[in-house]
């Protein structure tokens, strides 16, 4: 049998033995120390280094990069579970005085703004984003903490320091990417330090009255076969409110006037509304007891809603009381139960406070409480058409589980109305 020949081609990767070996020169090069570290100098590195620290009271140092401003910033340290929203969350005037951590590991595409300015102390991440997606995002969010001039880190392990804080309760710490301080003299202004009794809301109220007039935009409104009936006049009261509180109220056909936190009792019911909003705000509802006096002054005169601090403050004009929480409740994701109806919402919270259901007189009504723990969620007094919950009906997290709260005031206003 005749065989065929077969002829192999080289492989591209092999090497073929040099034919004559003596003709080849061996080199060594050598480099001093000096010249390598020249070098180096030269070339900056493409990985940004740890040149931040945070130090909490309990004393333990978390290094980590920053981004955003620079400095050095003291504030409460709090955890948020949600896993979107946060701009909305870093411009959330009831977060001022703190440092928000987020449990959500990557954080970098900007959505929606809640106010005119980021209140916050600072952002504390554990990945931040090399590229922002989302189609209605015009920067970084390095570059847009950076021109409000707040601090954030990331490269941190968010994990842990979550774990510390439901274990220890909220802890007072410090922000610095200022390498002149040592860790003893941060250590030192994170203990004496403290956010319980300091008057926040003054800082983030608006300053005059003005007219709101802004609804819901229509690429996000969900009740599109809602018909406009009577319009009611609502003054609201600026504890830190956020901008789709007084959205929903627009889009229910509320006329709204915002006024400060100082802002009278008796100019307020010279204004004749048909009710009252008492909003959202930061810090201790019992540190600001001219704003309890006002909601003394309205109580029975019209009706009112309360919404998280004015849910607060209700509970401490009708004579109750209120506490700080170990670790409040920040996030998207808390289950509250509405005890009239038995239905369970998806909520969104930001709070350190909460009323102390025990103190209050015994026509006052507890309507709703969180589920994770079984705090007060809601408050009503049908005798004074006084009606609060402690969450945010504006949010969206169920998405819509709790937007009736709005409609519910606008009943409670006919109603007065109707019987007036």
């Amino acid at each position: 049998m005749a065989t065929a020949a077969i002829n192999v081609k080289p492989s591209p990767f092999c090497v073929p033995k040099p034919q004559n070996p003596s003709k080849l020169r061996v080199f060594t090069l050598r480099c001093s120390s000096a010249t390598a570290n020249a070098v180096s100098d030269l070339v900056e590195r493409p990985w940004k280094t740890s040149d931040a620290r945070l130090v909490l009271e309990d004393g333990s140092i978390w290094r980590a990069k920053s981004f955003g401003a620079s400095g050095t910033q003291v504030g409460e340290v709090v955890f948020n579970t949600s896993l979107t929203g946060y701009q909305e969350i870093i411009t959330d005037p009831s977060y001022a005085g703190q440092f928000v951590l987020m449990t959500n590991p990557q954080i970098g595409n900007t959505d929606d703004e809640e106010s005119r300015q980021c209140f916050l102390g600072g952002l504390v991440i554990r990945s931040l984003s090399i590229s922002t997606s989302n189609y209605r995002c015009a920067e970084t969010l390095g570059h847009y903490l950076a021109k409000r001039n707040i601090m954030g880190i990331y490269d941190v392990d968010t994990r842990a320091i979550t774990r510390r804080l439901r274990q220890d309760g909220s802890l007072i710490g410090v922000l610095s990417t200022e390498e002149t301080k040592t860790d003893e003299e941060l250590l030192e202004m994170s203990r004496s330090w403290d956010i319980v009794g300091i008057d926040l809301i003054s800082g983030v109220s608006c300053k005059t009255p003005h007219e709101w007039v802004d609804k819901t935009n229509s690429e996000w409104e969900f009740m599109s076969n809602r018909k406009d009936g009577e319009a009611f006049r609502v003054v609201a009261y600026d504890f830190g409110i956020k901008s789709n509180i007084l959205r929903r109220l627009a889009s229910y056909g509320c006329k709204i006037t915002v006024v400060p936190s100082t802002w009278p009792a008796s100019e307020t019911l010279k204004m004749k509304p048909d009710g009252v909003l008492f909003s959202n705000g930061p810090g201790d509802p019992s540190a600001v007891p001219y704003a309890v006096e006002t909601v003394k002054e309205i109580l029975g005169k019209v009706p009112v809603f309360g919404i998280c601090m004015g849910h607060q403050l209700l509970g401490l004009a009708l004579g109750g009381t209120t506490f700080k929480m170990k670790f409040g409740h920040h996030g998207g994701n808390h289950p509250v139960r509405n005890l009239r109806t038995g239905d369970v919402e998806i909520s969104a919270q930001n709070h350190n406070y909460v009323v102390d259901p025990k103190s209050l007189p015994d026509d006052v009504e507890v309507t709703h409480v969180n589920l994770n723990d079984g705090s007060c969620a809601g408050l009503a007094y049908p005798a004074r058409n006084i009606m609060s919950i402690q969450y945010h009906p504006e949010a969206s997290p169920g998405p819509h589980d709790s937007d009736y709260a709005f409609r519910e005031f606008i009943e409670l206003m006919k109603r007065v109305k109707v019987n007036a």
